[in-house]
């Protein structure tokens, strides 16, 4: 049975940030029903596929009956629809109303119009995504694949996820609403950066300083593409020098400790790239992992379609479109499910927060793991985190740990003790969730793993995360989120053309925490219901990949995913063009005829071009490319935003960290928590409330 059986779900309108959140819900068993949908692009169909379509009467019934509601739309879009979010709540007073839009429904920007590219340049994230570069003039990038309707939609899964919760465990008169920003779902990705802001008012320069952190991960060519490597210890580095045949010049004392690598970079990669060269990308990666050294190719979205791994795990499932039959992304969650005779734990109904009563034994570690923790410890849960002797988390080096060790109880264990061991058992026997993100094999051979716990706790939902998953052939591979990315096909398509691929910013990490911190609500959605305990076996490349969908579709369809910059084939102009001041940048997209009429009358050398139709702008861009960037050049970027923004244009300034901390907007929403003489980034991306 699958883990949200008996859970209704439904989905009002065609935005794809509604359909993402949608498709979560279904993936994980519960039955969406589907208002309006889209079905216009392969993606839309995939998203919304297996749903089932209402109209009339039977919408009306469907929403009356649904444990949750989402919707998309800016304020003023869901006022005036014939099912606005007044309506909804009059058919139905109690359920839980999730609503979506590109900066909230309340503050300043509410109404403003935005789409993919925009939210990348407003949030911050496509000055970091690719990471540190050699020449300003390189503009900044979105990521392939639509990735703000995918984060926007995993946080509003996660969120109305855990606002179902808590109406179960107290009375309610109203269900709330929920208020998603993608943009600040979007900003929190680089929780680090934000925090760093934050307390000390600076940013992170895109100018490539010494390594960029390549000495930490980087990419290599092969003769065949590229291979991602991260020999980041000490004995990595000594076990990667051996992989390369031991060179003399691993001797050389530039290159002896990391501080050393990291000031003579350039060299040191040149020596690298000289050998890497010699050999195609996967011999790379398997020599490095056979010394355990974390590495992996740089694959294509069709060699993914051919994994073995993947094939083991049945992640992808068959989808007919227009006739042809194509693989699509599963749920990246293995789940099993076991039934048991014994009384689940009790949980305090008297508390309105959603996990109240809940304690959650942390054994993750550095981003993902510990993002996921400290959702479900900003939802109540008593969260203990399990640290070894020492260093303890790697996060603690950074400000990571200052957000995401927030609202934990710790404890210092060293479980290469039996004692250490028998302490962690005794915990496990009185803890209601279990999540950790170790090698895999790990907790097995410390007598930690589910089957050992199982006997002494049956009610424990045990969540296990990990690179690809517990099973399968590539299973023990050892593996980071940004190698991941590199696998998955994500780096390497988030480049402008003719640009060699950068590893970038950790961007997989946070966005497995937010799916890890909804599986985990669900999870113990179902117990309560009796439904049985759940173990969950999460992959994050499977993670990758089922945000990876468009390229994916686009690969057996017909449309080849190659790197485009920021160009489009949906909107005509839209583009990143330089502006004055310091790496000062201004986005834009036009997604109307009228509002490709309302640029023509604020840019005046496009004023001859005004009749143009899509077809017709497509086949000039680059004439209006180099328009646009004449008009850009002389101006300040907010500036430049602010005059497109008025004539309701979706544009943005690049924002950097310190932008953030500055933003109106967002210290009205509420998005920054006092911190000593700073601020810190809350655990937000959404706002609930009983209205608006």
């Amino acid at each position: 049975m699958p883990v949200l059986a008996g859970f209704e779900v439904v989905q009002i309108g065609g935005g794809l940030a509604a359909a993402v959140c949608g498709r979560l819900f279904a993936d994980a068993g519960a039955r969406v029903c589907c208002i309006d949908p889209d079905a216009a692009t392969p993606l839309a169909f995939h998203l919304n596929h297996g749903k089932t379509p209402a109209s009339g009467d039977v919408a009306r019934a469907a929403i009356a009956a649904a444990d949750l509601i989402v919707c998309e739309g800016r304020p003023r879009q869901l006022r005036t629809r014939e099912l606005s979010l007044e309506a909804v709540r009059r058919i139905n007073p109690t359920a839980v109303i999730v609503a979506i839009s590109p900066f909230g429904q309340t503050g300043p920007k509410a109404d403003d119009p935005a789409t993919d590219l925009t939210l990348f340049f407003g949030s911050g994230i496509a000055r970091m995504l690719t990471g540190q570069v050699d020449d300003l003039g390189e503009a900044p990038i979105r990521p392939v694949g639509e990735q703000s309707a995918f984060i926007g939609g995993i946080a509003a899964a996660c969120a109305g996820m855990h606002a179902v919760l808590a109406g179960r465990n107290s009375p309610k008169v109203s269900g709330p609403t929920i208020d998603v920003s993608i943009q600040e779902a979007l900003a929190t990705i680089t929780i680090t950066e934000l925090a760093r802001a934050g307390r000390s008012g600076k940013s992170w320069s895109r100018k490539r300083l010494t390594d960029g952190n390549g000495a930490t991960v980087c990419i290599l060519p092969a003769h065949d593409g590229y291979a991602a490597i991260s020999p980041r210890d000490d004995h990595q580095w000594a076990a990667w020098l051996r992989v390369m045949g031991s060179p003399d010049w691993g001797k050389d004392p530039r290159f002896a400790t990391k501080p050393d690598r990291v000031a003579h970079w350039d060299a040191l990669y040149a020596l690298m790239s000289t050998w890497s060269r010699g050999y195609d990308k996967q011999s790379i990666a398997d020599m490095a992992q056979a010394a355990h050294v974390p590495s992996f190719p740089l694959r294509e979205p069709a060699e993914q379609l051919a994994s073995a791994q993947l094939a083991h795990r049945t992640f992808f499932r068959p989808l007919d479109i227009g006739g042809q039959t194509i693989d699509v992304p599963g749920p990246p969650f293995g789940l099993s499910l076991a039934k048991t005779d014994r009384e689940t734990a009790r949980e305090r109904s008297d508390d309105p927060m959603p996990l109240a009563g809940i304690r959650v034994l942390d054994f993750s570690w550095v981003i993902a793991g510990p993002t996921a923790t400290r959702y479900l410890a900003a939802m109540g849960a008593e969260v203990i985190k399990v640290e070894g002797p020492g260093r303890g988390d790697p996060g603690r080096t950074s400000e990571l740990h200052s957000v995401l060790g927030q609202a934990k109880r710790g404890i210092v264990l060293d479980l290469k003790k039996p004692d250490a061991v028998a302490i962690a058992r005794d915990l496990a026997a009185k803890s209601d969730v279990l999540i950790e993100n170790f090698a895999t094999g790990v907790m097995d051979r410390l007598g930690l793993g589910a089957d050992a716990l199982r006997d002494i706790n049956p009610n424990l939902v045990y969540v296990s995360a990990s690179g690809l998953g517990r099973t399968g052939p590539e299973a023990h591979a050892v593996a980071y989120g940004t190698l991941l990315q590199c696998y998955a096909g994500f780096a390497g398509l988030n480049r402008h053309p003719g640009v060699p691929p950068r590893v970038g910013v950790a961007w997989l990490d946070p966005m497995c925490g937010l799916m890890l911190a909804f599986i985990t609500a669900a999870a113990l959605w179902h117990r309560r219901r009796g439904g049985g305990v759940a173990r969950i076996d999460f992959s994050m490349l499977e993670a990758m990949l089922w945000t990876m969908a468009e390229p994916l579709l686009g690969e057996q369809l017909g449309a080849p995913p190659q790197p485009v910059g920021n160009r489009s084939e949906r909107h005509a102009p839209q583009g990143a063009y330089r502006c004055a001041g310091d790496d000062g940048w201004i986005s834009l997209a036009v997604t109307t005829d009228e509002e490709w009429q309302s640029l023509c009358a604020i840019v005046p050398a496009l004023s001859p071009l005004a009749r143009l139709g899509f077809v017709e702008r497509v086949e000039q861009r680059q004439t209006i490319d180099d328009i646009l960037a004449a008009w850009a050049l002389p101006r300040a970027a907010a500036a430049a935003a602010a005059e497109l923004l008025h004539g309701s244009i979706p544009a943005a300034a690049l924002a950097a960290s310190r932008d953030l901390v500055e933003c109106d907007h967002l210290r009205g929403r509420g998005f920054w928590d006092e911190d000593g003489a700073g601020v810190l980034p809350g655990c937000r991306g959404t706002r609930a409330s009983a209205g608006f």
